[in-house]
This record gives structure tokens, C-alpha cells and sequence, in this order.
């Protein structure tokens, strides 16, 4: 076993001590390490070195990312932090350390406080590059601060995203609206689940970092994402609770809302992968999601989350789906190191979110450690 792979487990087993776990949690840990083996050969380290390369090119002096009218993006520029993060790089640590550190002053210093009542706390978004539903964003770069928390050793950073982690959590809670999801504004109206798994992946992060979040708002999202799911039929998950069919990208987001409420067995989750499992790469007719439009278009958001929930369910599920993404992602990169397909949200979030899929083996990322 490598050296890297002993460290995973050393931390593994510090994680489930320090929370009583034990041998439990070492036993996990082992698992983890088990399923990531073999899993990023040669040619993907060499993808994975070419487009972090890429992106470290990329980065804006004030530390965002984005083109065009997405340029200075929360989300995009908190998901290639991410995609840092899941190659170990840290704030102030690793080869692009720095990227990091550079990112997460760009999302803190766009921590919007002038939110109107009853919402309170923080909205993290940029006005000036937003593209359609800032909601999504302020779930990302949640995300990425609740990540990223923990790392910080910088004090006055540090203290600083701690700050704005809570005040953002505090928004996500009082925006939650009556059926138990989020939709695109900062206001507690409609609901879909697209949203709705960006806040709760971002509480379910902040919780892990030690910032308080009711059980009220996890269990109410439960329902929310249940209602969502052709139970009795498909197994999919649809956009909303009475709007349109299931698919691919909506199941995968249902399938990981669930695991960041602490669900990871049971018929919702069995038959969401299920589901899932008839959209693996390669298996669909003509070869692969190119020559879908519906699945073109979220092409990355539903791998994002698929990936995960694959990870998080292990076994055959896992061997069976990350190599078959992994040789799609290959063969789909640009000469530049970069991806650039799906929904025309630009280079910089199609190639964090080909690292982000194809770096999930490492463990890096807190999220991913159950």
C-alpha cells in the first residue's frame, strides 16, 4: 500500500477516536482506501496534473473564476477550489495552495449582510455574475467554506470564514420554505431539488466543520426530497414534487440529498441507484451522454453528484461506475488540459468538475469521508 494511502488511514483512525468510533471507523477508513486502489491510473494523474494546471492559469488577480458573463462566479469559483482541495492542496499548502487561499478570500469578501427580514444572515453571491438562481451559488461557496474551514491556519482568515460560514448557514436555515426545499432565490417561496441538494450538502459540510444546524431543517428537507421520488414507479427523483418527469442529473442530486441527511440505506436510496444505474457511462444508446440533449445539458451537475453517491454506496456500484466516467472524462478533455461541454457555463466549471469527479478516489474532501 502507498504511503499516501497510509495516511488516509492514519487520519481515518484519529477521526473515529476522537468521535468514540474505533474499530468501526477504522474499519471504514480500510474500506475507503480499499475502493479508491487501482482507481486513478497513470493516464487520469496526468489529466488531473494538466487540468489543475490549467485552472492555476486561470485564476483571476482578485482570486474568482468564471468567463465571460460568469466571470467572478461564487459557485464556479468556489468549485475549482474544490477541485484544488481534492488533490490535497490546502489553503497556504501544496502546489496550488495559494489558488486556494486566493479563492476563499474572493468568496468571504462577496458575503452579502444587507439581506431583507425576516432572512437573515449572509448571501454569498455576486451580483455583478450571477447567472440564473444566485441560490446555487451560495450553496457552492458554503460548501467550499465549510471544506476549506478546518484547513485554514492563517488566524484572521481563519476567523473570518468562520464568521461567514455561520452567517451563511444562517441564511440557508431561514430561506427554507414551507415544503422542506430552497429554489433559486434567498427567499423562502418554491422548491426544487436541483437547489435543494446545494443547501443541504452545505449544511450537512458546515455541521462536519461544527457549526450548529437544526434537525428540524434536515428532517423537513428529507420529506421535501422524498416527495420528490417516483417511488412507486421509476425509482427517479423529478424536479419538483409535482413537476416533470424523473432523470439522471435530478436522481443523482436526490440520491446525495438523502446520504447528507444521514440516509444511506432504505428503498429511496436503493432505488435511486437503481435508477442511476441504468444512465452509467457507456450503457445508454449511441455510447454516451453527448448524444442526449437533456443529459448534455447537465451533464456535469448530474456526474457530480452521481459519482458521489456511488462512492458513498461502495461495493459494485462504485467499481462498476467510476471507471467507465473516469474513460469518458478522458476521452472528452480538450488539447488545452480543460473540458467544456454541457450547459454553456464555460471552461473554468466544466474542468473543476471533471477534477472534482475524477479525483473522488483520493478521499481528500470531508464531504466524501463517511
Amino acid at each position: 500500500m502507498s504511503q499516501r494511502r497510509h495516511f488516509l488511514i492514519r487520519i481515518g483512525m484519529v477521526v473515529a477516536v476522537a468521535a468514540g468510533l474505533g474499530f468501526v471507523g477504522q474499519a471504514m477508513a480500510q474500506e475507503d482506501a480499499n475502493q479508491a486502489r487501482g482507481m486513478i491510473n497513470p493516464a487520469t494523474q496526468e489529466a488531473i496534473d494538466a487540468g489543475l494546471a490549467y485552472l492555476a492559469n486561470q485564476q483571476g488577480a482578485d482570486g474568482s473564476f468564471g468567463t465571460g458573463q460568469h466571470n467572478g462566479n461564487v459557485a464556479i469559483t468556489s468549485l475549482c477550489g474544490l477541485a484544488f482541495m481534492a488533490g490535497g492542496h490546502q489553503p497556504g499548502r501544496g502546489r496550488y495552495g495559494q489558488q486556494v487561499t486566493n479563492a476563499v478570500k474572493f468568496v468571504v469578501a462577496h458575503a452579502d449582510r444587507n439581506v431583507q427580514p425576516p432572512t437573515r444572515g449572509a448571501f454569498l453571491h455576486n451580483p455583478r455574475a450571477s447567472f440564473h438562481g444566485p441560490m446555487y451559488g451560495h450553496g457552492f461557496a458554503t460548501l467550499f467554506l465549510a471544506e476549506v474551514y478546518g484547513m485554514v491556519n492563517e488566524p484572521g482568515l481563519r476567523k473570518e470564514v468562520r464568521t461567514t460560514l455561520q452567517d451563511a448557514v444562517q441564511l440557508i436555515i431561514t430561506t427554507q420554505n414551507q415544503e422542506g426545499g430552497w429554489r433559486y432565490r434567498a427567499i423562502a417561496q418554491d422548491a426544487d431539488i436541483s437547489v435543494t441538494i446545494c443547501q443541504i450538502m452545505a449544511l450537512r459540510a458546515a455541521r462536519n466543520a461544527g457549526i450548529t444546524v437544526p434537525k428540524d431543517t434536515a428532517d423537513r428537507c428529507v420529506k421535501y426530497v422524498k416527495d420528490c421520488q417516483d417511488i412507486h414507479n421509476t425509482g427517479g427523483f423529478r424536479y419538483q414534487r409535482h413537476g416533470g418527469p424523473p432523470g439522471f442529473a435530478r436522481t443523482a442530486a436526490g440520491v446525495v440529498a438523502l446520504n447528507s441527511a444521514g440516509i444511506y440505506d432504505g428503498e429511496a436510496v436503493q432505488k435511486g441507484l437503481t435508477y442511476l444505474m441504468r444512465f452509467k457511462p457507456g450503457a445508454m444508446q449511441g455510447g454516451n451522454f453527448f448524444n442526449n440533449f437533456e443529459h448534455q445539458m447537465h451533464y456535469f451537475y448530474g456526474h457530480y453528484y452521481a459519482v458521489q453517491a456511488m462512492w458513498i454506496k461502495g461495493g459494485t456500484y462504485w467499481r462498476d461506475w467510476y471507471p467507465a466516467i473516469r474513460n469518458e472524462l478522458l476521452g472528452s478533455r480538450r488539447g488545452d488540459g480543460s473540458w467544456d461541454v454541457g450547459i454553456q457555463l464555460g471552461p473554468h466549471y466544466s474542468t473543476a468538475m471533471a477534477l472534482i469527479i475524477l479525483q473522488v478516489p483520493n478521499n481528500y474532501l470531508p464531504i466524501l469521508q463517511r
